[in-house]
């Protein structure tokens, strides 16, 4: 296998490659050209990941280590004993991450195409898009934490990049994209002080911050025993990966284990000890505050739903494949961590639960279709979160990946409806035809207000039963693949309470069960505002279908969301070729505890029937037009109006952050700006003190000592100069004689002066 996973330095280089070929040639290059090579960089880079991935059977399922060339030493300090290596990671994990981001973002690519075609700055946009890939990439392959935190703030960066990319619109816009960027940055660095401070407490209890080390295997995936060879040794093909040779260098999850193992274990900091089983839990509820950062979850989600000011394949990358992903796997890699640590996970469970319940209801309100299915982002991110909570880390991936599947097409198709809108709207216009919204030229022109649409599944085909696809994959409807990628989770839920016993099983089942009815309820609300009925504006009268190149990953994508289920079908659902729990027997090759999940009849029934009440009252209640005769919601005309304005207003959570915390902070920085800096440091102290004492030193200087006594002596000095060659001036008479004279007696004096010795040599005799 080690000749294949070598194969993966060249699935991060080569996105990289292709965005500084855009970077530096990019403005010689034309739309096809730059597309072709940013696509084609992400392709071939899915090529080498599938490679890699239909080998790994091939040698039992066995992780690799690999060095790269050249930075096999990154950080090595031997003084301080300091050695951490740039290592990357080829398992199954890291494998199935890499074929999502790959994957996908390929698609999410030939998609950009189209739809940023005759930007400005086409070039640098996909310069942007293939360097996401390349650090998400890092990401997930890292083999410590130090290499996944490089990854983990890249995509950062070029979330910031990408968000805020149309800057420079006008009419105010501009200044809100750049909000919205610099917001999605700073909350995230929020998060990351937290992964920071797990690295450091991870590095200080175990001396080391690789996962695992070369030649090492995982802990047992089902008994938890550790299971580990010599390097170079051959792995055993069992299942397990048994084998009875050790490996005396671990990584921090086999330091863990034998620790663990051992019990008693205790870390000392300074003056203060705690023992092992404290120092993971403080490590993984840091990991915590990281994951809701960065996967958007309770409290630090505000900033996703603001991420939709990119354009939308930025949306569709950060939102299906890659970042907001990153929290979810970096809780499935550190698995050992958090199956050690029951706090922290019952923390998880809950944080997800809740997040998917509050962003489900507040995704109901919502009236710009970015904005619904960012919201649907961060609640399906809670059922994932809630997932590997709970431990189950096969059923989180799985949403995952099927998530990708289908958010992915969903916001693919609410770019294809914006830009189709957008062309409608200007053929509109361009054509004198306003429809019966005369003020549409007095009042800026929305595209991504569903209130402008209606009617679009006429006009636009294959988007609308694309469209419809991801919802009712989302809506977890059977036999899509959201149906069984949820179904898992709310049966990892079902048995953590029923059969474990666990109050956050309990607390995440009921309130997941909630959050997919509200799930199924506002995407069937978004189809009849956006698609059914008929047009309510111009605009929408006249959007057309977009080409092959934005309509393609759209039809792919609809295939994985209806196909993608069947990558873990439960054990008790026997479907002719296809194995039970392909991907949770994959993952237990590199996730410790992971385990398979029975079929739930009676819950997966449950749940379905719930999906499709959600559907049937939005249906009946949006039709035959979705809009009151005033252009409000439904809703607003029933008793349920005022959960619909609060769930409008976002439940007032921005609100309540500016009136708690960002004001207040505003306010401390202006006050230390203006009072303290300005008024205090720079007015009184540095003008006061500094700069008025400087002027008093130098005046004195100046006038006393400089003029006074210096200049004084010095002119004294001057004068006695003149006085003296005034005298001596006497003595230049004119006359030759005189100087004659002078001459003879300088002369007879200078003899004098050489025989003076001799004469004293002389008298002493």
């Amino acid at each position: 296998m080690e000749n294949f996973a070598s194969l993966v330095p060249l699935v991060i280089l080569i996105p990289f490659t292709g965005s500084l070929i855009n970077l530096f040639l990019g403005r010689y290059l034309n739309e096809r050209m730059i597309g072709t090579v940013a696509s084609g960089a992400a392709g071939i880079a899915f090529v080498i990941a599938a490679t890699m991935t239909f080998a790994m059977p091939r040698f039992g399922y066995e992780g690799v280590v690999v060095n790269p060339p050249i930075l096999d030493s990154w950080l090595y300090i031997p003084s301080a004993a300091l050695n951490i290596p740039w290592q990357l990671r080829v398992d199954t994990l890291s494998l199935t991450m890499m074929l999502v981001v790959t994957g996908v973002g390929t698609l999410i690519h030939i998609y950009a195409i189209g739809y940023m075609h005759g930007d400005s700055r086409f070039a640098r946009f996909f310069v942007y898009l293939n360097l996401f890939l390349g650090f998400m990439l890092i990401l997930v392959t890292g083999n410590n934490l130090l290499v996944t935190f490089v990854g983990w703030e890249g995509v950062g960066l070029c979330s910031f990049l990408l968000i805020g990319f149309w800057f420079d619109k006008k009419h105010g816009v501009g200044w809100k994209n750049s909000n919205a960027a610099r917001k999605a940055f700073i909350v995230n660095r929020v998060g990351d002080f937290g992964f920071l401070m797990a690295i450091f407490l991870t590095f200080w209890t175990f001396g080391t911050l690789d996962y695992y080390k070369p030649g090492e295997h995982i802990p047992g995936p089902v008994h938890g025993e550790t299971v580990t060879i010599e390097p170079g040794a051959v792995a055993s093909s069992d299942t397990h990966g048994a084998s009875t040779e050790t490996v005396t260098d671990k990584g921090i999850f086999g330091k863990a284990e034998d620790l663990l193992a051992e019990g008693g274990h205790i870390v000392h900091f300074g003056p203060f000890s705690l023992s092992l089983e404290a120092v993971l839990t403080i490590i993984t509820l840091f990991m915590i505050l990281g994951v809701t950062g960065k996967s958007a979850q309770i409290p630090l989600f505000v900033w996703l739903p603001d991420a939709m000011a990119g354009p939308t394949p930025v949306s569709a990358l950060i939102h299906a494949a890659t970042m907001v992903t990153a929290g979810i796997y970096l809780i499935t890699r550190n698995s050992v961590f958090f199956h050690a640590a029951p706090l922290s996970s019952a923390v998880v469970t809950l944080v997800g639960a809740v997040t998917a319940l509050i962003a489900g209801f507040i995704a109901v309100g919502q009236w710009d279709i970015k904005r619904v299915l960012a919201y649907s982002t961060v609640s399906q991110l809670g059922f994932m979160v809630a997932a590997v909570g709970l431990g189950g880390y096969a059923a989180g991936m799985f949403h995952l990946v099927t998530h990708a599947f289908f958010k992915a097409l969903l916001f693919l198709g609410s770019g294809s409806v914006i830009h189709a809108v957008e062309h409608g709207h200007h053929h509109a216009h361009a054509h004198g035809d306003h429809g019966d919204q005369g003020h549409e030229e007095e009042t800026p022109f929305d595209p991504q207000d569903m209130r402008n649409m209606g009617g679009l599944a006429r006009k636009m085909p294959i988007t609308f039963w694309t469209y419809l696809i991801g919802t009712l994959a989302l809506a977890g409807i059977i036999p899509l693949a959201g149906f069984w990628s949820k179904d898992e989770i709310l049966g990892k839920a079902f048995n953590g309470g029923f059969n474990d016993g666990k109050i956050e099983g309990f607390i995440a089942l009921g309130l997941l069960i909630v959050a997919a009815a509200f799930t199924a309820f506002y995407m069937w609300r978004q189809i009849r505002l956006v698609f059914l009925g008929k047009p309510r504006t111009a605009a929408a009268e006249h959007a057309p279908e977009n080409g092959a190149l934005m309509t393609f990953p759209l039809v792919v994508l609809a295939v994985l969301s209806v196909l993608g289920g069947l990558l873990n079908i439960p054990l008790g659902v026997n479907i002719p070729l296809v194995p039970n729990e392909i991907l949770t027997l994959w993952l237990e090759h590199s996730v410790p505890y992971t385990k398979g999940l029975e079929f739930n009849f009676l819950l997966a029934v449950t749940a379905t029937v719930i999906a499709v009440a959600a559907i049937f009252v939005a249906d009946r209640l949006y039709s035959p037009e979705p809009l009151t005769k005033t252009g409000k919601d439904k809703l607003e005309a029933t008793g349920l109006r005022a959960y619909f304005r609060l769930a409008n207003a976002k439940l007032y959570w921005d609100e309540t952050y500016f009136r708690l915390l960002e004001n207040p902070y505003n306010r401390l920085s202006k006050w230390l700006a203006n009072v303290v800096d300005w008024d205090w440091w720079h007015d009184r102290f540095h003008n006061n003190v500094i700069r008025d004492t400087f002027n008093r030193l130098a005046g004195f200087l100046a006038n006393p000592v400089d003029r006074g006594a210096i200049d004084k002596a010095f002119l004294r000095l001057g004068d006695a100069v003149a006085a003296i060659g005034g005298r001596l001036r006497g003595l230049q008479t004119g006359y030759i004689r005189t100087y004659v004279f002078t001459m003879l007696v300088g002369a007879l004096i200078v003899i004098f002066l050489i025989l003076l010795p001799l004469l004293r040599q002389a008298v002493g005799r």
